[in-house]
């Protein structure tokens, strides 16, 4: 029996990267996996099918998740299709890179819509199941630079950082119904997300990191499927940070 035995959970953005990292390892430790993305049914294919090779059932759910109405649809067929979701991981993610001065208002709201204002969307219309059955778990994907900043994407920060504070906040509203908040916020990750920032920001970066060098997915999953489990039972609010020595608390 793996540690996520007869849950059913919710990974968004879980089309690549972090996220579907994380849906496979949910999958090969027991749990059924729905991903709500914003990518096409294409390209969603490949993890489903790895979802299912795992003996787990699997879905996926095309969803915006800064669009509200979306979200709540998202929702309801997932309680249609399995009856419950115990585990909601808030790993929907967009970055773009700009100077304040610089920064489009538009590219602001953006960012801020999808990885903010998205992470509250599918925690308001989770949440309620969570807490009439009492018992859940809510992994928000934040990152280091939330703590941190960083030169270019202050917009980018200042949705990470809204992250952190959002988990805290929501797990002293939460705890004592058994629903438990956690975050992870990962350091520079060999991802597309990384892929899209420049040269020069990935060479000042990894002459900064302690470790020296990038990490991989694998090195993150490991926090999510931990978090997830009954293994977490006394982690509450607490922000998790798999990122190479670049933030140490």
């Amino acid at each position: 029996m793996g540690k996520l035995a007869g849950r059913t959970s919710i990974v968004t953005g879980g089309t690549r990267g972090i996220g579907r990292g994380i849906a496979e390892a949910f999958a090969s430790e027991g749990a059924d996996v729905a991903i709500a993305d914003i990518a096409s049914g294409d390209q969603a294919r490949s993890v489903l099918e790895a979802i299912q090779r795992a003996g787990r059932n699997a879905l996926y759910i095309q969803t915006d998740v800064a669009d509200e109405q979306q979200v709540r649809a998202m929702v309801d067929t997932v309680l249609k299709t399995f009856g419950h979701i115990d585990i909601l991981v808030n790993n929907a993610g967009i970055f773009t890179q700009s100077l304040v001065e610089d920064l489009p208002v538009a590219d602001w709201d953006r960012v801020l819509n999808v990885n903010l204002r998205g992470t509250f969307l599918c925690t308001r219309f989770v949440l309620p199941h969570m807490l009439e059955q009492e018992w859940g778990r809510i992994i928000n994907i934040a990152s280091q630079l939330g703590y941190l900043g960083g030169r270019e994407v202050a917009h980018y920060s200042a949705s990470k950082g809204g992250v952190i504070a959002f988990t805290k906040a929501l797990a002293r509203e939460v705890a004592t119904r058994n629903v438990l908040v956690n975050g992870i916020a990962p350091g520079p990750i060999l991802t597309d997300l990384l892929a899209s920032e420049t040269e020069e920001w990935k060479a000042a970066k990894l002459a900064e990191l302690p470790i020296g060098r990038f990490g991989e997915v694998r090195e993150v999953v490991p926090t999510a499927v931990f978090l997830a489990s009954n293994d977490a039972s006394y982690y509450v609010g607490q922000t998790l940070g798999p990122n190479g020595g670049d933030v140490m608390l």
